[in-house]
């Protein structure tokens, strides 16, 4: 065929063009099937990068519940310590309040008994040879019982 311009151009045959498509319909189908198996290479490193994040994830769990575990039964001993430190200390204040008021008796009868008598020379009712009383504890039993 000739053109105006002097070109002349030929158009391809039914053929080349049955082969042109044929190749691009090949090429397209190789490219899909590269595409389609990068996907499923990226999933796959998707799911194992997943899969070993749950093993780690799965480990630091147990390890902080093996400190939570410690910790409580540390904590369950020193609240069951911290218990038995307040009963004594309850216990001591008692005696403690106990002791101030014998001490207390102790000096209203000496003043009582220095007042009443001023005529008596260093006859105190509490001398240090009565005071072994004061470390003993106050238990009746049937032996120092005494029935009036």
């Amino acid at each position: 065929m000739a053109s105006s311009t002097g070109i002349s151009t030929t158009s391809p045959s039914q053929d080349d063009l049955h082969l042109l498509m044929e190749q691009r319909r090949k090429k397209r189908k190789q490219s899909n099937r590269d595409s389609a198996r990068r996907s499923r290479m990226r999933k796959q490193k998707h799911f194992d990068d997943l899969t070993a994040q749950l093993q780690s994830l799965h480990k630091e769990n147990d390890l902080i519940l093996n400190q939570i575990n410690v910790t409580t039964q540390h904590y369950l001993k020193l609240h069951a310590h911290n218990s038995i430190l307040i009963a004594q200390k309850t216990e001591l204040a008692q005696t403690l309040h106990s002791f101030n008021h014998i001490i207390k008796l102790i000096n209203a009868t000496n003043h009582y008994y220095h007042h009443h008598n001023d005529n008596k020379t260093n006859n105190n009712f509490i001398t240090p040879m009565h005071t072994s009383f004061l470390n003993h504890p106050i238990v009746a039993t049937a032996d120092n019982m005494c029935l009036w």
